[in-house]
Formats: structure tokens, C-alpha cells, sequence
């Protein structure tokens, strides 16, 4: 399916036909300020999705890049969290479960400064903010200086860290903790099926999942694990969402270190030391911090036997053995230890994972004993999980298996319909079709392959002329 696997390289007019396929989806899904997940399935903002929408938007146009993380920062709560929600108010309560309704956050949160006039989820998602606003500057640094851009996220992106590694150090060892299991990304990922045997869940009628309007029951969630996921959101808003103490107070809380958060936590803290340092300011702090994360997220959540990281259940202070995607995110980290590259990269291409031999990544161990191909983060492909993979390939120098990987999700991005997840074996779609970050990671992807390609050489040039900037690409990372 790719140039890994043995296929031959799409033609100009075929990247050209993707490239409008996946403008189409978001032009499509843009409301005005923000683009949407999907149509029907997720109609409000989300926080990580927005994140990677804006690194493909900048592809189209740099000012809708810009709105989209402004947008979604402008309802930053005072405390520094990022909702991973900001509803629209002209969507019907009944278009999504849970609605602004159940969450309450300006009132519910005042104490913690929720936002007032905007109503937004009370829990979090991973950190790919600062990242992605970089990303954005660098497609036009001139614009992006001209309309202040970097100088007016920076203080809300350091908030933000801010209260990750604050009041988010519920283990106090250094690393951001997640309270929900909707907070690492990753919903149903088997790595929570321990903690979540802990919740007792709310009562199946008390609910209605408007989720299922809109997808197969077989690719979504179980009733038992949501009736558990209502539980904790409410137990945590009935708290005020407030985290001092969380783990007292609820002896049968969620509270996980997850890998692929902190991952994006350190590959952010970097990015913001370049938008402190482009805005004037010290970038060393940032670079520090991240330094600091790093030797936690190895001291912490490396497993040697299982050749991959994994999540840390803090309840009972235990490494939760599962392999999930999540820890092989991790790659995406400068200057992890030899050993440890070493390792990641043969657990990527063994077995579970199958890493240039299947089209993409699955989210969890092909050879688990909760693999399922087709629900949700028990098994899935997902495009998001996958880019950050090929990112962290090359950042670790395999650009043959990035090369590979990035083509092979173009490949599939098309005919699959821009779908939220895919079958790990045959690419099928799976989840709703149109998927915002699925379009969006594709003109990234198209925009490095075109980078990456020799031009052709003109008439009567010099065969020993430097190639140019594609000869670039493969020995650099994309910062």
C-alpha cells in the first residue's frame, strides 16, 4: 500500500484529487470559528482535535488555523485547563450526551474559573496546543507577527503547562495524571479496563447515549464501560472539578499517567520554548521542563520486559500491563536513551504492532487479549495516533519507516473516506466518515511528501547540483 510495502508512488494528479477531498471535509465542517470533528457525531469543539485540524489547516488558509486555536483557548478555564469540549450553543442539548446540561460548567466550575459565558466539558485532553501553534507560525511567520498571533497564545499555552504539571501531578512524580479516561484520547483503550473495574456505573436508564445515532454499536463504547464514564464525569463535577485532593476523596477514582499525554507534553513544552523565544522571551524554562519530563516519563512509565511505556494506574501505584499505541508515542521524544529508541522501535515492528508491514499502527497489541479490530481504541488505526508515530520516527532518524508510513496513510486517507478509524488488517473504515483530523492530518502528510520530493532537474542542469530542499527533509525533523 505504500512505498514501504512496494507500491508505486501516487502521481501528482492523484495527491492533487486527495488534497481537495480533504479541503472539502473541512470547509465542510468549519462553523464559523471552529471546525467540528464530524457533522453528527461530535458537533461542538474539541480540544486535541482542533489542535491537529489547525496543523492541516494552515495548508489551506493560516488565518483559519489561527481562529481555530484561539477559538478554543478563549475558553481556557483561569485554573489553566483546556476544556476538552467548547459547545456551541445552537446545537440542541439532545445532539450529544454528555451536553452542557450534565457538565455545568459555569457554574459547577466557578471555583476553579470556568468561563462564565461559555459552557465547556470540565476534563481535559492531551497537550498538542503549543505544538501546533508553532507549526501555524512557521506556515507564515509573517502573518502570524503581523496579527500578534504567538504573543497572545503564549501566556494561555504556558497557563496550561502550567496547571498540567501543578495540579495535575496527582502521583507526584513529575508527570501530568488524567481523571477520566476520555482525558488520554484514548476512550475504551483496554489499559483502562482495571480502573475502570473500580467505578461502579450510573444506572443504564438514567442516560440516553447519542452516540449510537450515529455509529454501529460494535465500533463504539460498551453501555457498561459509558454507565462508568457518566459516573466519573459526575462524581468530578460534583467537586467543584476541583483535582487537590481527587484521590482521597475518591477511593475509586480514575488517575492514570498515560504516556502519550506526557509525550505530547514534553514534544509541546519544546515547541513552547520556540514561541517564548520567537515572542522575546526565555526559552529556557520550557526546555528545562521538558528535560524534567523526560527523565520522569522513562523513570516512570518505561517498561524494559514489555519494550514499550505504559500507563501507571496511581491508585495503586502500579504500571497497568497493557500494550496500547499510547506507549509508542514516546517516540515523538528528543533524547530518550539509546536503549530505549532501540526498543520502541522493534516493539513497533514486532508482532503487536506489525510497524511497516500492516498499511498502519493498531491502537492496541494485535496479540492482546482485548484486541478487537473494530471497536473504537480497542484495536482501530487511527490517523492521529498514526502521524504522531511517522513524527516520531523521524525524529528518531527511521526515515525509511516514516517514508513508509506516511505514504501508506495517504494511501488510505481517500479510499476510506477520511474515516475516524480503520480496521488494522484491511484498512476498511470504521467510526463516521469525514472524519476533521483525518482530512486535516492528510494535507499535512501531502504537504511533507510534496516537500520531500526532488524537483525535476532543468534542462542543461549540473548533475552533481544540490538536490534541494527534499534532500532536506529526510535528515531533519519538522518542528
Amino acid at each position: 500500500m505504500s512505498a514501504l510495502l512496494g507500491t508505486p508512488v501516487p502521481t501528482a494528479a492523484a495527491d492533487l484529487t486527495l488534497r481537495r477531498g480533504a479541503a472539502r471535509v473541512l470547509l465542510g465542517n468549519w462553523r464559523g470559528g471552529s471546525t467540528v470533528p464530524s457533522r453528527g457525531l461530535y458537533p461542538h469543539q474539541w480540544s486535541w482535535d482542533s489542535a491537529f485540524i489547525a496543523i492541516g489547516l494552515r495548508h489551506l488558509s493560516v488565518r483559519r488555523a489561527q481562529r481555530e486555536l484561539e477559538t478554543l483557548l478563549a475558553a481556557q478555564w483561569a485554573d489553566g485547563r483546556v476544556p476538552h469540549i467548547v459547545f456551541n450553543p445552537a446545537v440542541p442539548l439532545d445532539a450529544y450526551f454528555p451536553s452542557p446540561d450534565f457538565w455545568r460548567s459555569s457554574r459547577a466550575g466557578a471555583a476553579a474559573g470556568a468561563p462564565a459565558a461559555i459552557e465547556t466539558s470540565g476534563i481535559v485532553q492531551p497537550p498538542v496546543h503549543a505544538l501546533a501553534a508553532w507549526l501555524v507560525h512557521t506556515a507564515d511567520p509573517e502573518t502570524s507577527r503581523a496579527r500578534g498571533f504567538l504573543e497572545r497564545l503564549r501566556p494561555r499555552l504556558a497557563a496550561w503547562h502550567d496547571y498540567l504539571t501543578g495540579p495535575r501531578d496527582l502521583g507526584g512524580g513529575g508527570l501530568a495524571a488524567m481523571v477520566h479516561p476520555w482525558e488520554p484520547g484514548m476512550d475504551n483503550s483496554p489499559a483502562w479496563d482495571a480502573p475502570l473495574a473500580r467505578v461502579e456505573p450510573v444506572a443504564p436508564g438514567s442516560y440516553r447515549r447519542a452516540d449510537l445515532d450515529h455509529g454501529q454499536s460494535a465500533e463504539r463504547p460498551t453501555d457498561l464501560d459509558y454507565g462508568r464514564y457518566v459516573r466519573l464525569a459526575a462524581d468530578y463535577r460534583d467537586r467543584g472539578y476541583r483535582d487537590a485532593g481527587y484521590r482521597e476523596a475518591a477511593p475509586s477514582a480514575f488517575a492514570v499517567e498515560d504516556p502519550c499525554v506526557n509525550a505530547l507534553l514534553i514534544a509541546s513544552e519544546h515547541a513552547l520554548a520556540r514561541v517564548t523565544a520567537q515572542t522575546g522571551g526565555d526559552p529556557a524554562p520550557h526546555e528545562e521542563r521538558a528535560a524534567r519530563l523526560t527523565k520522569a516519563l522513562v523513570r516512570r512509565l518505561w517498561s524494559p520486559e514489555h519494550g514499550m511505556f505504559l500507563s501507571r494506574d496511581l491508585v495503586d501505584d502500579r504500571l497497568i500491563p497493557e500494550r496500547s499505541a499510547a506507549g509508542l508515542v514516546p517516540l515523538l521524544v528528543p533524547g530518550l536513551p539509546a536503549e530505549v529508541v532501540a526498543a520502541l522501535l522493534s516493539t513497533a515492528k514486532g508482532g503487536g504492532f506489525r510497524l511497516g508491514e500492516l498499511p498502519m499502527a493498531a491502537s492496541y497489541d494485535l496479540s492482546g487479549p482485548a484486541f478487537d479490530a473494530s471497536r473504537y481504541w480497542r484495536g482501530p488505526a487511527w490517523f492521529n495516533i498514526n502521524w504522531l508515530l511517522e513524527r516520531g520516527l523521524r525524529v528518531q532518524g527511521a526515515y525509511r519507516e516514516a517514508d513508509g508510513l506516511r505514504d501508506a496513510m495517504l494511501d488510505i486517507a481517500g479510499a476510506c473516506g477520511f474515516a475516524e478509524y480503520v480496521d488494522p488488517y484491511t484498512a476498511q473504515a470504521r467510526g463516521t466518515r469525514d472524519f476533521g483530523w483525518t482530512a486535516a492530518l492528510t494535507l499535512d502528510l501531502l504537504a511533507a511528501r510534496r516537500a520531500a520530493t526532488p524537483a525535476p532537474r532543468a534542462a542543461g542542469r549540473d548533475s552533481d547540483a544540490p538536490a534541494g530542499s527534499g534532500a532536506r527533509e529526510r535528515t531533519s525533523v519538522r518542528l
